[in-house]
């Protein structure tokens, strides 16, 4: 599948550049995932709602956020072993941890999306962890990406 987003990047509107791309591309899926990995934020978020919950919400599909770092929550890495977690908070509410998910490398941020607690968040991202720092399904989705805009330049 291919398109275009139509709206510049606004920090905080993630959702209404990238949202109406990407829905259309999992309901073109032969059926509707268990659970969908978004590279972007859940609850961590000014509004506690980044597009992973966003996105989730308009699909009907439980989700978890995957990151970087944190959008506004705070909190600390956690040690240096894989599992390790550490909370991150927003005014004092739990939204996602730091997730170590291999020694001796940065930890990414987990965060709860649509229909997922902070836990949960995490169990499913341990679960399909393999030998690199990212899930497997997203590492994969960002190489065919980087695969399709190259073959169309």
């Amino acid at each position: 599948m291919t398109g275009k987003v139509s709206a510049p990047y606004e920090p905080g509107l993630l959702a209404l550049r990238e949202g109406p791309i990407l829905e259309a591309a999992v309901r073109a899926l032969p059926r509707l995932p268990d659970v969908l990995l978004v590279d972007a934020t859940g609850r961590d978020h000014p509004r506690r709602a980044g597009l992973a919950l966003h996105l989730g919400a308009v699909l009907g599909v439980p989700t978890v956020g995957i990151t970087d770092r944190p959008l506004v929550a705070s909190g600390q890495p956690p040690e240096d072993r894989r599992g390790a977690r550490s909370p991150l908070y927003v005014q004092g509410e739990l939204v996602g941890y730091w997730v170590r998910t291999r020694p001796r490398v940065r930890p990414v941020c987990v965060h709860a999306g649509w229909r997922t607690d902070p836990d949960t968040a995490v169990a499913v991202v341990l679960q399909l962890v393999g030998r690199f720092r990212t899930p497997e399904p997203l590492r994969l989705a960002r190489e065919a990406a980087r695969a399709a805009r190259a073959a169309s330049r």
